[in-house]
């Protein structure tokens, strides 16, 4: 099989257009359309069919599509390899995580690397999970981080860190006085909330669904620092972990609060690619947020 001919149909296959193909392949669209005629008619087998602009693939088309997708992804693991080999006297580790744990826990982790391996660029993006998951199965990232576990059967996911949950309010909140002896003391409550899936937001509906309990959902924001603010402003309190309120709670400008008769927990979990060659300078990073993990988990066993 003509590996240039596959590319082409792969490419019109995933974009679904011949002119957005051609655009991709740096080719002219006819080519396109010519490439993908050399292999129906090698095969005798219709592979496309087409709605005006658009192309839909046919039973055989898909099963095609299944098979190049995984040699062209077998082929950037091939660059990858090579790339390491390259360039193991500089290195480039990209990394997609999660807000949670991009912001508040990842850096404990990055900065100590970096000074030991000054050689080795770091390069981090801010994404939802389900984002990360996707990049990390799409090749776009080398380590991906999560709030909760997403399956994908190109990845494989590992817990790697636990932490708590506190609801945070402001200083004159009459809880930050008198903590709620039961559950019903929330009853009420303006609770400002992380976006629907995330697990504070999942974990919180649950409490009160256990408890039957109502509060009011007046903000649902995406940012830590947004539901932070809101807090700080005295517009309700929130569900969140501890780890991310740390400074607003030693500063005094936020208390934490835990929840009656419940002690909430949330998990963050390492992602990589089931096939991705696992280079040296990968490892050493791998390593780095397990050992940096264990101790993290043992100074809250010992607070």
């Amino acid at each position: 099989m003509n590996l240039n001919q596959l590319k082409v149909f792969y490419t019109a296959a995933k974009r679904g257009n011949l002119s957005l193909a051609a655009e991709d392949l740096f080719i002219t669209q006819p080519a396109v359309t010519k490439g993908i005629q050399r292999l129906q008619e090698y095969y005798e087998i219709k592979l496309f069919n087409r709605f005006g602009k658009r192309l839909v693939l046919t039973d055989a088309g898909e099963v095609l599509y299944d098979i190049a997708e995984k040699i062209f992804d077998l082929e950037k693991h091939a660059e990858e390899s090579i790339r390491e080999f390259q360039e193991l006297k500089r290195g480039h580790i990209r990394i997609l995580a999660c807000e949670s744990f991009g912001a508040y826990y990842l850096p404990s982790i990055m900065n100590p690397f970096s000074r030991a391996n000054p050689h080795i660029h770091l390069s981090v993006n801010i994404l939802p999970t389900g984002h990360v998951v996707e990049g990390v199965a799409g090749l776009k990232c080398d380590l991906g981080f999560i709030s909760y576990p997403l399956e994908h059967n190109k990845v494989m996911i590992k817990e790697i860190l636990e932490d708590r949950l506190v609801l945070i309010v402001h200083p004159n909140h009459p809880l930050a006085k008198h903590p709620p002896a039961s559950p019903k003391e929330l009853e009420g409550e303006n609770v400002i909330v992380h976006e629907k899936g995330s697990t504070p937001y999942r974990m919180l509906n649950e409490y009160m669904r256990q408890n039957e309990l109502t509060l009011t959902m007046p903000l649902e924001l995406s940012s830590n620092r947004a539901i932070k603010k809101a807090v700080e402003n005295e517009l309700g309190v929130a569900l969140i972990s501890r780890k991310v309120a740390d400074a607003e709670i030693r500063t005094g400008r936020l208390v934490a609060v835990s929840l009656p008769k419940r002690e909430m927990k949330r998990k963050f979990y390492l992602v990589r690619h089931r096939d991705k060659y696992i280079s040296e300078t990968l490892q050493q990073m791998i390593d780095r947020v397990d050992d940096w993990a264990a101790a993290y988990m043992k100074a809250i066993r010992l607070a």
